[in-house]
Order: structure tokens, then C-alpha cells, then sequence
């Protein structure tokens, strides 16, 4: 095998073995409360609209508001963490993350609560590239580094999949302001064990020099936010609703705009050199499609098994075990398989599975028999936990050292522009066949794409 022979930039230090999981702890951690966030409110908001008496359309946006603001400044946040460090990057936004959590809690109305979620998107946004770039500065060798970030990946599924359970017991306990009330001791262990990172790698030659693309930085914003907006809002509303179309075709032309202004930028936000990598481009694209697979899919079945087979929401939870447990145990296994073998034979086993979910759901018609959908929920399982952390490995080692918190938020920014369609799309379907067929396209689609890009050296 051979083995990634970049070197760890000058100021990078070796910690200890105690120290260094310590340091992964503290990074594992500061994603456990990004991802927990996203659902631990899912389950108050009862709680909430008899506290607060939103009106119903503002009562999705007390969730929402944190992944739209989220979704759009990922890749933001990744080239400021590059630029600024990613050290001083991830403890200022866990600092960010306990006040405005405290500032939630204490929110008078919704439409504060509003704001304080959005803010906490921000927040959130400026963890998960810093993290991912402090992970690859605490393991210089690629093959350790692989089996970390399955590690990291399987940490922060738990925390999605703990939130619904920890907000109900909250929320039995004490209210809905408990619910945000858990974020800031976690986010002080969180920082604690932070201070345990090695120093900061040094910035490429002349970075500190660069200037800084402002309308790159704008424009991609505004695209990234207004289409996961759009998207939100199509899965509420429908794709008819002037809510939904309106920014989406915002973000096409802002896209098309960053297009035009990336090509006279000097220095632009997502650098060509990085999209030019047959690699990374596999990765973004894996990413992207296991996210529309998996969290779309899980809205989808989540739906149809309360209304088909009339079980309780509790039943219906129990019944979606299958596609949920996997995320907190197989993303260990999938760092090792990435280490053993590659990311490259990963990624296509996880879009072959994605195409496997969906020739499931053709077969499935009206009233399928449950273990058909369970086979299914597995099937999609796979998909994601192969795909997802074996993209963020892949772009961990395929992308330039001192590009890590860019490459790594282009990443997450697809990956949640991803889950937004996947939900916008598979949740409006009006049968499983038609998201099954949806399904077998794209992941058919994604396998012959990546196989294409060409095989990566082995690690």
C-alpha cells in the first residue's frame, strides 16, 4: 500500500497518546452538539406552541431557522477557520453555542426563538469544518486518521439519534427551555478538552497574505442559504408555493452569479485547484447523494409507516431502528474499511446500496409487507453510513493541507444541501415506487460517476 507523504506543516506537534484522545474527545464532542441539535427539538415543540403561542407557519422555522443559517455558512466557515485557524475558530464557536443556547432558554416569543436558532446555526457552522480540520492537524498519518474521523462520524450520529430521546426526557422533566439548557456544560467539556489540541498547523505560504474574496464569501452564502430555504419550505408548503420556488430560483442565479465571479476572482473561496481533483469531486458527490438517500428516505418511511400501517409514533420510532441505530455503530467499521482498502470501493458500495433501497421501494406498491421496508431501512443504512464518513475521509487526504477547513466545509455544504432535497423531493412523492425509482437513478447515476473519477492510491 502506499501512503499519503504529505508532511505535517511546520508547528504541527505529535501529542501524546493520552493527550491526543483526550484532543478527539474534545473535537468528538463539539460535533456531538452540532448534530444534536438538529433533532432534540423535534420532539418540545407540543411543549413549545403551548408556551409560546407561535402561529403554525412560524412553529417549523424554531427548527428550521438553525439548519438553513447552518447549511449556508458551512463553506464560509471552513475558509475562515483556514484563514484564521481552526483552533481559535472552534473555540470561539463553542463559546458562541453555550451563550446563545442560554439566550434561547430565556427566549420571551418565537420569533426571538427564531433568531436565537439562527444564530446557533452560525455557531454550529463554524464547528463542524474546524473540527474536521483540528481531526486531520491531530492525525498526520492517513490511515489513523481514516479510523478517527469513522470514529468522529459514529460519536456525532449519536447525538442526532440521542436528541429525540434526550429532549422528551427534558421536556417530561422540566420544559422546553431545558432542552436548550444541556448545550452549554457540554460545550465546557467540550472546551476544556479543546485546550488539549496540539498547536495550530502553520498557514500555507503567503495565506496570511490572501486577499480576502468578499463576494465569493457573499455570494455563496446567500446561494447555499436561499436554496436550503427553498427546499425547507417546498417539504412544508409544497413545491407550488411562491415561499419555495421564489428562492430556490434565487439561489440558481446566485450561483450562476458566483460562477461568473469566481472565474476573475484572484483568490476564490472554493479554489479550482481543489474542485479540479477527481477525488474531491467523488467525495462531494457521494456525500450529496447519500444525504438525499438517507435523510430523505427516513422522512419518507417515517411518514408512510404511521399512515399505512396506523402504528404510534413510538411504534413507527421502534419500526425506523433499523435506519437509525446503524449511524452510531457502523462509521467505526467504515474508517477502518476506508484505511484497509480505500475510500473509492466504500463510496461505490454506499451508491450501490442507495440504488439496492430504491429497487426495494419499486417492488413495495401499495401496502408492502413490513419486512420489505425494514430490508429497505437497512439497505438505506448502508448507504449512509459507508458514504458519508467515507466522503469525509476521502476529502480528508485528497484535499490540500492548508485547504482542510474549505474542502471540509464544501463537504457539509452539500451534504445538507443533500438532506434538504432528499426531504423536499422524497417526502412529497405520492408513492414509495416513485421514490424508489428516484432513488435507483441517482445512486446508478452517482456509481458510475465516482467509478469514473478514477481509483485514489491506496492508503
Amino acid at each position: 500500500m502506499t501512503t499519503d507523504t504529505r508532511a505535517p506543516a511546520a508547528g504541527a506537534t505529535a501529542p501524546a497518546p493520552a493527550r491526543s484522545r483526550l484532543a478527539f474527545a474534545g473535537i468528538a464532542t463539539g460535533n456531538l452538539l452540532v448534530l444534536l441539535d438538529t433533532t432534540i427539538l423535534n420532539v418540545a415543540l407540543p411543549d413549545l406552541r403551548d408556551s409560546l403561542h407561535p402561529a403554525a407557519a412560524a412553529l417549523p422555522w424554531t427548527v428550521d431557522a438553525y439548519t438553513v443559517v447552518f447549511a449556508g455558512l458551512l463553506l464560509a466557515a471552513g475558509v475562515f477557520a483556514d484563514r484564521w485557524g481552526a483552533r481559535r475558530m472552534y473555540a470561539g464557536a463553542l463559546v458562541g453555542f453555550a451563550v446563545l443556547s442560554v439566550l434561547c432558554a430565556a427566549a420571551p416569543g418565537a420569533g426571538s426563538l427564531i433568531a436565537g436558532r439562527a444564530l446557533l446555526g452560525a455557531a454550529g457552522a463554524g464547528l463542524v469544518p474546524a473540527s474536521l480540520a483540528l481531526l486531520i492537524a491531530l492525525y498526520p498519518d492517513p490511515a489513523r486518521r481514516t479510523r478517527a474521523i469513522g470514529a468522529w462520524a459514529a460519536l456525532s450520529g449519536l447525538g442526532a439519534a440521542a436528541g429525540p430521546v434526550l429532549g422528551g426526557g427534558l421536556v417530561e422533566l422540566g420544559g422546553w427551555r431545558l432542552v436548550f439548557l444541556v448545550n452549554p456544560p457540554i460545550a465546557l467539556a467540550a472546551l476544556l478538552l479543546a485546550r488539549r489540541l496540539p498547536a495550530p498547523l502553520a498557514r500555507a505560504a503567503g495565506a496570511t497574505g490572501r486577499p480576502l474574496d468578499r463576494a465569493g464569501l457573499l455570494l455563496s452564502t446567500g446561494a447555499l442559504g436561499a436554496l436550503t430555504f427553498g427546499l425547507v419550505e417546498a417539504g412544508i408548503e409544497g413545491w407550488s408555493a411562491p415561499a419555495a420556488w421564489v428562492p430556490i430560483a434565487a439561489a440558481v442565479l446566485a450561483f450562476a452569479a458566483l460562477a461568473v465571479a469566481e472565474r476573475r476572482a484572484p483568490t476564490p473561496v472554493l479554489p479550482p485547484t481543489l474542485l479540479a481533483l477527481p477525488r474531491v469531486r467523488a467525495a462531494m458527490l457521494a456525500a450529496a447523494v447519500s444525504c438525499f438517500a438517507y435523510f430523505g428516505g427516513m422522512y419518507l418511511l417515517a411518514l408512510w409507516l404511521q399512515r399505512t400501517y396506523a402504528l404510534s409514533p413510538l411504534a413507527a420510532g421502534l419500526a425506523s431502528l433499523p435506519l437509525t441505530f446503524p449511524v452510531c455503530v457502523m462509521p467505526f467499521f467504515t474508517g477502518r474499511l476506508v484505511a484497509r482498502h480505500g475510500a473509492r470501493p466504500v463510496l461505490l458500495t454506499g451508491m450501490t446500496a442507495t440504488a439496492l433501497a430504491g429497487a426495494l421501494l419499486l417492488l413495495a406498491g401499495g401496502r408492502p409487507p413490513l419486512p420489505l421496508l425494514l430490508v429497505a431501512e437497512l439497505a438505506l443504512a448502508a448507504a449512509g453510513t459507508l458514504s458519508i464518513p467515507g466522503a469525509a475521509a476521502e476529502m480528508a487526504v485528497a484535499a490540500p493541507t492548508e485547504l482542510a477547513g474549505t474542502a471540509q466545509g464544501a463537504l457539509n455544504g452539500i451534504r445538507q444541501a443533500g438532506s434538504a432535497l432528499g426531504v423536499a423531493v422524497l417526502g412529497t412523492m405520492g408513492g414509495l415506487p416513485d421514490a424508489g425509482g428516484v432513488l435507483v437513478a441517482a445512486g446508478l447515476a452517482a456509481v458510475v460517476l465516482i467509478s469514473r473519477a478514477g481509483a485514489p492510491a491506496r492508503r
